[in-house]
């Protein structure tokens, strides 16, 4: 039921006991509680902008999809919630449908366990899509959005032994979803034995590559992400991976097509680390401590450029590796190889540790310019362009490996490049940098599960 009003019938406004102001012609915002699926859907038919509709906690099984069909506004959205977080299960055959055109509606707090898949349409916009828990029993794709401007925040996508993606980006056929922000998700325990297709985050197709998606991926964490070698595939062009934690997975941040993506301040623990093919990408600020041996790696190059629809592994042109800590073992920084070597390559003012070996192993025929970079454990393995000098790193509480007073990293980086303006905890960089990704002084936590998920 709507919450009542008192008309004053004057004809500037209705002013509802609640405190609000309704002009003449607009529907008052109300706050509906459900506990039922069928109220829920009566709801959902005659939802006007600013509702908040809430279902109350229970199980539910759906055997038939729940529509949202009405739109809100940019300032008074539509609301479908779980009356309290991870409460409402949706179980059953299928889940929620976003009709196609519907816009600024929140789908928020539910616990998702049912079979099918969700997915935004490329009509739709201004989605979000938090604090939810997704589990479902379907094949496929558990999450798709097709649509621009769509938000996916405060997630837990978790436990998946199958084939498939947590949260693909997509897009129309003839384009990628835009400006789609990903933030403050937890993705756990993909465990798809397979070779390939069990990433957490796919961002776009091979045949999509070419367009610009100018997606944001943030702050979210990964944990157990060992459905794919990638935990994010990004496959579209201009986005930014930025402030991500990824621990205990075979899953890299993965460059595997497109171009001018920036991977920011990421801070990587066990047996993965950062790979990338295409061009004019900028790799800064990362911590990569890498048991398995390779913390950054240039990627084969099966052909020169990749054509709009291509497959193959297009070699990394123009790509700028810098002010990174990388630990590892041999070959901390390292190519794939392929018939195409990478080309006009920056490897700049980055702390490579590792525990013998060569520890900079690029494919022979590669052109890289090094400068200002430290190496220690091991043979550098580039021709000019560093120190063979200890860091002086010290681990902090958090695991991370930080410059102590006194290290020769403090004050000695070398070239000017504009776009690093900060380290990974944030901190202006000032004056000439320190080299690595860490000023000295810094204190950023990677991030656990009290910073990300539904709870957060």
């Amino acid at each position: 039921m709507r919450h009542s009003v008192v008309s004053f019938f004057g004809p500037v406004f209705l002013t509802l006991l609640a405190g609000l102001t309704v002009f003449p012609g607009e529907a008052a915002a109300a706050t509906i509680r459900v506990t039922s699926l069928t109220a829920l859907q009566n709801a959902l038919n005659s939802a006007n902008p600013g509702d908040r509709i809430e279902l109350a906690d229970g199980s539910y099984n759906a055997t038939s999809a729940i529509q949202i069909r009405r739109s809100g506004t940019s300032s008074a959205p539509v609301t479908v919630t779980a009356a309290n977080t991870g409460r409402a299960e949706i179980r059953g055959s299928t889940g929620f449908l976003f009709a196609g055109g519907v816009n600024n509606v929140v789908l928020q707090g539910f616990n998702l366990r049912h079979g099918g898949s969700l997915s935004v349409p490329s009509d739709a916009h201004h989605i979000r899509l938090t604090r939810n828990t997704v589990q479902l029993s379907g094949g496929g794709n558990w999450v798709t959005i097709n649509g621009n401007d769509v938000e996916v925040d405060r997630n837990t996508f978790q436990n998946r032994s199958t084939e498939g993606v947590f949260l693909q980006i997509a897009g129309p056929s003839t384009d990628v979803a835009k400006r789609t922000r990903i933030h403050h998700n937890y993705f756990y325990n993909h465990t798809f034995s397979g070779a390939n297709g069990g990433e957490s985050i796919r961002l776009g197709y091979s045949h999509k590559q070419s367009y610009s998606a100018n997606a944001v991926v943030e702050y979210n964490l990964f944990e157990r992400a060992n459905g794919d070698p990638e935990a994010i595939s990004v496959k579209a062009s201009d986005n930014i991976v930025r402030y991500n934690t990824i621990r205990d997975s075979r899953g890299f941040i993965v460059l595997r097509h497109g171009h001018r993506t920036t991977v920011e301040g990421n801070v990587i623990f066990g047996n993965s680390g950062i790979r990338f093919h295409g061009n004019d990408h900028r790799i800064i600020n990362n911590y990569v401590a890498a048991s398995g041996g390779r913390a950054i790696v240039f990627g084969s190059g099966s052909e020169a450029d990749s054509g709009p629809t291509s497959t193959g592994h297009d070699r990394p042109d123009r790509v700028t590796v810098a002010y990174n800590t990388v630990l590892g073992t041999s070959a901390v920084i390292d190519s794939d190889g392929g018939a195409f070597s990478p080309k006009d390559c920056v490897v700049a003012n980055n702390i490579i540790i590792g525990t013998g070996g060569t520890l900079v192993d690029m494919v022979s025929g590669s052109t890289v310019r090094y400068e200002g970079n430290i190496a220690w454990g091991g043979s550098a393995g580039m021709p000019n362009g560093y120190r063979s000098v200890d860091p002086r790193l010290v681990r902090d509480s958090h695991g991370i490996s930080r410059l102590a007073a006194g290290s020769p990293a403090i004050d000695t980086s070398s070239g000017t490049y504009s776009y690093v303006t900060s380290d990974i905890d944030l901190q202006t960089r000032s004056g000439r940098f320190d080299v690595g990704a860490d000023e000295l002084g810094g204190s950023r936590k990677p991030l656990t599960t009290a910073d990300v998920g539904p709870t957060s």
